[in-house]
């Protein structure tokens, strides 16, 4: 029988710092990953593909780690291994072999989400597993990744609380991973942090946004503050706007229900996006520890102020509500373009534009730093477009920043380029890792930097909050826009306003390898 733990409730004021848990525990030994909800399509597609591609490059030792999936569904080790093969990338040489290997780690438990009796079968099965490795006291280590919607996360952890934690009380550790949505609003966040907060301290929580995973948006930090060229030039005396860019060109595909409840805000800009700004708009911190660089984050975000209602759009591409699924009055936008502005000495008067859509003209996501007019012009070249900095996130990763030079010819005219740095050019043969595995990667060793405190949670939450209630509540108005196109002209109108400037008959052109 597990033994039995005592809850305590412990609070964080805002300025406390947290420390992380078990910092005296190697990062060697017994390692179990339990992967919960294991035959949903979150684990299928992302989850175990992830934890597959660690193992092939050695970072999942066979004679250390064991996976363990749990689910409601009764099926056999088997069966949730034949649906998990689909899935997993097979390389020409050796391929089907690393699968047959990884597969074998995973072992499956079946049991409720809410009863105690699914949590004691699958610590037992653990707890054999540690047996079987010869664990040192205190040397086992339990990862708990959550593939579950967040409305079971309370239960869920207090199973894991009370049947699953690490049998040592002198060492090892127990951490789980938690998927957004945190919430849907600052009250309901905050109910599930409480929630989860009495069960477990806030170094043993991993909040994952996979967008923090991604190879550019973990380059950002280096970009700003490794080289002397940036430092001088990012702030609001050289910057005149900021966008950042979340483009689909497919609507919701048969998930129209699903994505009704939380919309275009809730999903992709309160979270993913305001992740991307936090890096783009926070000070230097005084070092690489995570908690220096969560701190950063948190006082970024505590510094942007109400957002204006004037300066938000709207929108739902046409057919949006034919899906069956979806209310036929529904007003959930399925596009916004929202205008944070930040009140320190830094970014005060730049507007820092949040766009996302669905069923748009393109994908893509990207920064796009603007900067300012060059003072006297003396070869009246504005109107060709300004200086631009922009960070290709996802697809063609890439940064590229847009110069105006001369034309090649006879004549001093002037034209549009870049200097580029295309990933796929620059590092042919380099596999950038998928988000998931970073992130897994990291709570195994531990890092928490590029995940998200409950203090920064919070913050986010006050932000967009207000907004999110005029929302649901209908006050604020989704306008149609057709789908295939750049989302509605009242967004292109906001940003016009906002001071961006558009460039016209200029078009990156991702390279291609010869």
């Amino acid at each position: 029988m597990a033994a039995e733990w005592r809850c305590e409730k412990r609070s964080y004021s805002k300025n406390e710092s947290f420390v992380k848990d078990d910092e005296n525990v190697p990062e060697t030994g017994c390692l179990s990953i339990i992967v919960l909800g294991a035959s949903g399509d979150l684990a299928k597609k992302k989850t175990f593909p992830a934890l597959f591609n660690l193992y092939r490059q050695g970072f999942l030792q066979s004679n250390e780690v064991h996976i363990f999936g749990y689910a409601r569904s009764k099926i056999s080790d088997e069966k949730l291994r034949d649906q998990i093969r689909g899935y997993l990338p097979q390389s020409k040489e050796g391929g089907a072999e690393e699968v047959t290997e990884f597969l074998q780690l995973i072992k499956y438990i079946s049991g409720l989400y809410d009863a105690p009796e699914g949590f004691q079968a699958l610590d037992k099965a653990i707890y054999e597993h540690e047996i079987s490795k010869n664990s040192m006291e205190g040397s086992s280590r339990r990862l708990f990744y959550l593939a579950l919607p967040p409305s079971v996360y309370p239960q869920v952890c207090k199973m894991i609380k009370f049947h699953c934690l690490n049998k040592s009380d002198l060492g090892g550790w127990t951490r789980i991973v938690v998927e957004k949505p945190f919430g849907k609003d600052l009250a309901s966040a905050e109910e599930l942090s409480s929630q989860i907060g009495e069960l477990f301290e806030e170094p043993q929580i991993y909040r994952i946004d996979h967008y923090l995973g991604k190879e550019l948006v973990q380059n950002l930090l280096i970009l700003r503050f490794a080289n002397r060229f940036f430092l001088p030039l990012w702030n609001r005396d050289h910057i005149a706007n900021v966008q950042i860019v979340f483009r689909e060109d497919f609507g919701t595909e048969g998930r129209g229900g699903y994505f009704d409840q939380y919309g275009i805000v809730r999903d992709i800009i309160q979270n993913h996006l305001l992740q991307v700004f936090c890096l783009v708009a926070m000070e230097k911190p005084i070092s690489l520890k995570p908690e220096h660089i969560r701190d950063e984050k948190v006082k970024v975000l505590q510094s942007v102020v109400p957002i204006n209602e004037e300066e938000v759009v709207l929108g739902q591409y046409d057919g949006y509500r034919d899906d069956p699924t979806v209310p036929d009055n529904s007003n959930t936008p399925t596009f916004a373009t929202v205008i944070l502005r930040i009140h320190n000495e830094r970014w005060e008067g730049v507007p820092f534009i949040l766009k996302a859509g669905k069923a748009l003209n393109s994908r893509k996501a990207e920064i796009r730093v603007q900067f300012k007019d060059v003072p006297g012009d003396i070869f009246k070249c504005q109107k060709q477009g300004r200086n631009e900095l922009v960070i290709r996130l996802q697809p063609s990763e890439a940064i590229y920043m847009k110069l105006t030079v001369k034309q090649p010819g006879l004549e001093m005219s002037t034209a549009q380029s870049e200097l580029d740095l295309s990933y796929r050019q620059r590092y042919q043969g380099v596999v950038i890792p998928e988000a998931y595995e970073r992130l897994i990667l990291d709570t195994i060793k531990g890092d928490q930097q590029h995940f998200v405190r409950r203090d920064e949670l919070k913050a986010a939450w006050e932000i967009f909050t207000p907004l999110l209630h005029r929302i649901d509540d209908g006050e604020l108005k989704s306008v149609p826009y057709k789908p295939g196109s750049r989302g509605p002209e009242e967004a292109d109108q906001l940003l016009e306003h906002a001071g961006y400037v558009q460039t016209h008959g200029y078009i990156w052109i991702p390279p291609t390898l010869s």
